[in-house]
């Protein structure tokens, strides 16, 4: 077994050196076929779906993730062609200079090499990661769960033979087994894999990180928020938070928690109300539990407890909690955040600044829903993730996000003296 999954980086990490020969016209063209190819299959796919879709339960928050539609796939699709249209982003140079001996240096934009992603039950995943790492020159291993097994074969077949159609190395893309000794495997896989991107729970992630000995990227896991200031406005905070909760609960970027000023809790009826519509279940603070006693269906509301607090839910939940001062709502977005994506609702130019300027997430946001943390949305073409760290990459990681660089020196004989 061991010495299969070997094999597999081996594969990959040959296949990574060839990647360098292909030009952006092939790499490009491979891309379109590649979205024609998913929309023309759509139906070999959904049904390998539906079997993953079979063994899960429809009440797990992972359900919406798994599933995947015509509709879905479409989009995938466009994502794709998006992808392709984009610049490439190697070969950039990033700085140059000419030293006083005559020496030309410069930094340019190279491929990590090979990518391994470990990522849970997101099939869509599979076809994002292949589009961003052969447009970017990487090769990519895949370590799904077992949640999408199905799914992701069938996708990974459909990819292989696109990459052999335009007679490109196939183990450019290679799916492990969905096991516990194939996790282990490559998270020890050093002087073949170059970077570890986990996708998934906050679970998954921890333990990537401690038992990884090549680098990571933590990516994930979204405890987010959402302040309602003493300034705020009513009808912009409706909006904003009930999109931000229920646009997709099962999304890194859903509203898990609103903080709320205690000079506008008889606002708070109001500003969740379009939520008992999509049966979202709060977890409200003594004074919010009060003020939402009579005006939210009873069944809907509960007291909050400690864990309600710093609680991704993934789910139509949510908490609340009524805040003081804008100081109070800094501190507790920093106790709690998962430093993914925040935001303050406000007309006070000057609450908006401090907010902006304090809170430590990788996406800020002033009057606007969380849920447009997305590489799509932010311009970026399809993402590989969303980081969480402040190491290398921040927010949606794409294209030029999964580049690193090296130095190129030019020279006429000089030697060093």
């Amino acid at each position: 077994m061991l010495e299969d999954l070997q094999y597999n980086f081996e594969l990959a990490l040959a296949a990574s050196r060839k990647l360098g020969s292909l030009s952006g016209v092939q790499i490009n063209a491979l891309l379109l076929r590649l979205a024609d190819a998913a929309e023309a299959s759509a139906n070999e796919i959904l049904a390998e779906n539906q079997k993953d879709l079979d063994q899960m339960d429809p009440s797990d928050p992972k359900f919406d993730r798994l599933k995947l539609t015509k509709s879905r796939i479409e989009a995938i699709a466009a994502d794709i062609r998006n992808v392709a249209a984009l610049p490439s982003p190697l070969g950039r140079i990033l700085t140059q200079n000419t030293l006083p001996n005559g020496l030309n240096i410069k930094k340019i934009s190279v491929p990590f090499g090979v990518i391994g992603i470990i990522y849970e039950a997101r099939p869509n995943v599979t076809f994002d990661v292949f589009s961003l790492c052969i447009k970017s020159g990487n090769a990519v291993v895949l370590k799904g769960g077992s949640d999408a097994d199905y799914s992701n074969r069938a996708i990974v077949s459909l990819i292989k033979n696109v990459l052999k159609d335009c007679a490109v190395d196939e183990n450019a893309l290679v799916l492990l087994p969905p096991s516990r000794e194939a996790t282990t495997a490559l998270l020890h896989a050093r002087g073949y894999v170059d970077l570890i991107i986990p996708r998934g729970s906050q679970a998954l992630i921890d333990y990537v990180r401690e038992n990884a000995r090549i680098p990571v990227i933590e990516t994930g896991a979204g405890i987010c928020h959402t302040y309602f200031d003493r300034e705020g406005d009513l009808e912009i905070g409706r909006k904003v938070v009930h999109n931000a909760k229920t646009r997709r609960v099962s999304v890194c970027n859903a509203l898990d928690c609103l903080v709320l000023h205690r000079e506008r809790i008889g606002d708070l009826p109001e500003l969740v109300g379009l939520m008992s519509g999509h049966q979202v279940e709060i977890y409200a603070d003594p004074d919010a539990f009060a003020a939402l006693t009579g005006k939210y269906p009873a069944h809907l509301l509960q007291p909050a407890v400690p864990a309600s607090y710093g609680t991704e839910f993934l789910d139509y939940k949510m908490a609340v909690k009524t805040v003081s001062s804008l100081e109070e709502a800094l501190d507790h977005i920093a106790t709690f955040s998962s430093k993914h994506s925040e935001a303050i609702v406000t007309t006070c130019r000057e609450t908006a600044d401090q907010f902006l300027r304090d809170v430590d997430a990788a996406a800020v946001y002033l009057n606007a829903s969380t849920a447009f943390t997305d590489g799509g949305q932010f311009g970026l073409g399809a993402e590989i993730g969303i980081s969480t760290q402040k190491l290398h990459a921040r927010g949606p990681m794409a294209l030029q996000e999964i580049t690193t660089y090296k130095w190129i020196v030019e020279g006429e004989g000089q030697v060093r003296e």
